[in-house]
């Protein structure tokens, strides 16, 4: 509970930096590439080396690819019952199967499980979120922000191929894989640690930062189904997939809390590069941060409530 107080801090104080003169509207931004290019790197570093082969590595990295097929088709059947726009349909497309499994992930994991749930967290973003943002996500903004008659400029393979290779969490955690087994010098594995220790606090005032609540009238019943998909059905399946391998498994149980984080950031931020559906796309993430710090605790119990009773 102290951590989760923590983080709670950490997002009111970026709330109350956004008001301040003296910070930039960029600062959220600035914040984010310190950790995307410092922080995250720091922290694969710190933890990978250490993480033992196992069946249980599965369940991360593939949990993101499941629920990317499961949750397509059904926002597709919704945005047609609705009669969503094509602009609103785009946007959810993006936002709804991506969820902030780092920037929020990480900090929720590490508060909830401690840090021996980190290395599984880390696993499901960037062998899953990642990816699926950059290749899945970027199609679907470069598909849904031109009309079907237009010459649309879809992003080649190479592109994306080139985007992947470059990511420096990507990066580092290819490098970190192939270290493993070898021990860091004393003073290297203290200046790593010493980066990896400030992930949480900077993402989560970054979080605060950039949350944004503007709301029109046409966008709240999208924002209603985006929110109950992302913190509820989404997690929900991710726990009757399962359920039958153990829920005192540390691997099952950091997947599951993945699974129920809100939207990516990221992904509402190229949501709303490409036009697709701005104020919603930022919305969903804005208010998905903060129902988060009730649903979240919720799974939490829900988890250890069943692992007692099963």
């Amino acid at each position: 509970m102290a951590n989760f107080l923590y983080i709670a801090g950490y997002v009111f104080i970026g709330l109350l930096l956004r008001r301040s003169p003296q910070f930039p509207q960029n600062t959220g931004q600035i914040l984010n590439a310190y950790v995307i290019y410092v922080a995250l790197p720091a922290l694969v570093f710190q933890k990978i080396p250490y993480l033992t082969f196992g069946k249980e590595l599965l369940y991360p990295a593939l949990m993101p690819w499941i629920l990317l097929l499961l949750t397509v088709p059904a926002v597709l059947a919704i945005a047609r019952w609705r009669g969503w726009s094509r602009s609103t349909t785009g946007a959810m497309l993006i936002v709804i199967p991506l969820g902030n499994t780092s920037f929020i992930g990480f900090p929720m994991i590490e508060a909830f499980f401690g840090p021996e749930g980190i290395p599984y967290a880390l696993l499901y973003d960037q062998l899953g979120s990642f990816f699926i943002l950059s290749i899945y996500a970027t199609i679907i903004a470069a598909v849904y922000s031109h009309d079907p008659g237009e010459d649309s400029h879809r992003p080649s393979a190479k592109t994306i191929a080139w985007k992947i290779i470059k990511f420096p969490p990507f990066v580092a955690l290819l490098a970190a894989f192939a270290v493993r087994g070898v021990e860091y010098p004393e003073v290297a594995q203290h200046f790593i640690d010493s980066l990896a220790v400030t992930l949480v606090p900077v993402i989560m005032v970054a979080v605060g930062f950039q949350l944004r609540f503007r709301l029109p009238q046409e966008d709240r019943g999208p924002l209603v189904w985006a929110l109950g998909l992302k913190l509820v059905a989404t997690p929900l399946v991710a726990l009757a997939l399962l359920i039958g391998f153990g829920l005192d498994d540390l691997a099952v149980q950091v997947t599951i809390m993945e699974a129920a984080m809100p939207a990516m950031i990221s992904a509402g931020a190229l949501a709303i590069m490409a036009g697709l559906a701005p104020t919603l796309s930022a919305a969903v993430v804005g208010y998905g941060v903060l129902a988060c710090f009730a649903t979240l605790p919720l799974w939490y119990f829900v988890l250890q409530y069943l692992q007692q009773l099963i």
